[in-house]
């Protein structure tokens, strides 16, 4: 007698349900949280503007051929170059982290919420540049960026709370990975299903 065959893919993680769900539907308010959030935004910009001013830096930035450029695409602070949107996520990224004076958090893991900037910002940059172009809709707000930092800040944090991922040769940038996997996928306007789909390859990713 054979064994029955399920074609069905096997239930979400709650962890991973509970990351998804908080990005689609928790509302921020907190006066605190968004002060918070603009004060990193601006000491991220500004370690990643400083870094400019390396050519070991600089060497690494800009698109992957050179002399393209993306029409409508996400802008990098401090240069010219305009990118699609992974690759504006990674020159901004290098540019912040650079000279590795950006925000630490420190609990069973450690790391460097701010990195998640990187992906928001480019994506923001590239979604509103878009839409403004095309006529469709409005371009997102700043407040969109920093609702988008404050979540990806809360999830990256609260994994690393009790979490030692270092502790089985797991960086502590797997967390950036999927924070910033969770919140750029709801501001691409990926369904929940979507999302979680995502959020689950970030993790395999390791």
């Amino acid at each position: 007698m054979s064994a029955q065959i399920l074609n069905r893919p096997p239930q979400f993680d709650k962890e991973m349900i509970d990351i998804v769900d908080y990005v689609l539907h928790y509302r921020i308010d907190s006066t605190r949280a968004f002060e918070t959030a603009r004060l990193c935004l601006i000491d991220t910009l500004g370690c990643g503007l400083e870094a400019l001013q390396y050519p070991a830096c600089t060497k690494l930035l800009g698109p992957l051929i050179a002399g393209t450029t993306v029409p409508h695409g996400a802008r990098v602070p401090g240069t010219a170059y305009q990118l699609d949107p992974v690759q504006a996520a990674f020159n901004i990224g290098a540019m912040n982290r650079w000279l590795d004076f950006n925000d630490t958090w420190l609990a069973a893991e450690w790391g460097h919420p701010s990195d998640n900037l990187a992906a928001i910002f480019a994506t923001a940059d590239w979604l509103s540049r878009r839409a403004a172009a095309e006529g469709r809709t409005r371009p997102l707000l700043m407040r969109d960026v920093l609702v988008a930092m404050i979540k990806a800040h809360e999830i990256q944090g609260c994994l690393a709370l009790e979490n030692a991922f270092n502790r089985v040769g797991l960086d502590h940038v797997l967390l950036v990975k999927v924070a910033s996997c969770a919140v750029v996928a709801q501001m691409l306007g990926l369904t929940r299903d979507q999302i979680l789909n995502a959020v689950s390859l970030a993790w395999v990713d390791g």
